[in-house]
């Protein structure tokens, strides 16, 4: 049995990952998915000091309390700063990191990461109607999600995310390069994250694509979960 740790990307929690999580328990392994502090079902705990550091300690604190090893650590989107933090705290734990359509850091706080159009609209968004510090969510649809089913789902479950740690610069010291990486591109949508998966193939990691939108554990959690299985399986 292997441990899956799911870290789900800006406005979500552990939820999100409800229709891979079967699949992959249903292959003989362990799944964890927090909700990072803040958001979702955390959201009580929102408040201008969250920042991507509490987020990397909530994964750390879970891997560590846990006691987990050889994990497969899987990060979303914003998310990709949160595991490359963890890997870098604890590398002897992991067995891989996925980024999954993420943010591959390099030091630079998030909003640096986006690109210029998009990184205007969310300094926009959060001067606008998120008291300056929150960042209200984006169009479903505009990350590929078009079924009424999905939205329906997601809509209700989505809350503000804060801000700070988009804001907030990525602290390495070099030690996550201990744990091999693999990315997965999701490609049927406007591939924010293109550049990202570039790079990981130029760094040699392992690419993988899917064809779907940027949700895809919403909206292909099949084929997701097959390609977590794959890397399980190089991992060994």
């Amino acid at each position: 049995m292997s441990t899956f740790v799911l870290v789900s990307g800006a406005w979500h929690g552990g939820w999100c990952w409800d229709r891979v999580e079967p699949i992959l328990r249903q292959a003989g392994h362990r799944v964890i998915a927090p909700t990072l502090t803040g958001i979702s079902d955390r959201a009580h705990l929102m408040n201008p000091a969250v920042g991507l550091d509490t987020h990397i300690n909530d994964v750390v604190q879970l891997l560590d309390h846990h006691d987990l090893s050889d994990v497969i650590l899987v990060g979303h989107s914003y998310a990709g700063q949160v595991i490359t933090g963890v890997a870098d705290q604890r590398p002897e734990r992991l067995a891989r990191r996925v980024y999954l359509d993420a943010f591959i850091g390099d030091g630079r706080p998030a909003i640096e990461l986006l690109p210029a159009e998009i990184s205007v609209h969310y300094r926009e968004s959060v001067a606008e109607s998120g008291f300056g510090w929150l960042i209200p969510g984006r169009s479903l649809e505009v990350l590929g999600v078009t079924s009424p089913t999905d939205l329906e789902w997601l809509t209700p479950r989505l809350t503000p995310h804060p801000w700070k740690t988009y804001t907030d610069v990525l602290n390495v010291h070099g030690h996550q390069q201990q744990v091999p990486a693999e990315f997965i591109e999701c490609v049927d949508w406007m591939r924010v994250f293109r550049p990202y998966a570039e790079l990981a193939a130029s760094l040699g990691w392992p690419v993988h694509e899917i064809q779907t939108g940027h949700e895809a554990m919403v909206t292909a959690p099949d084929e997701l979960a097959s390609i977590f299985l794959q890397i399980l399986e190089s991992s060994r």
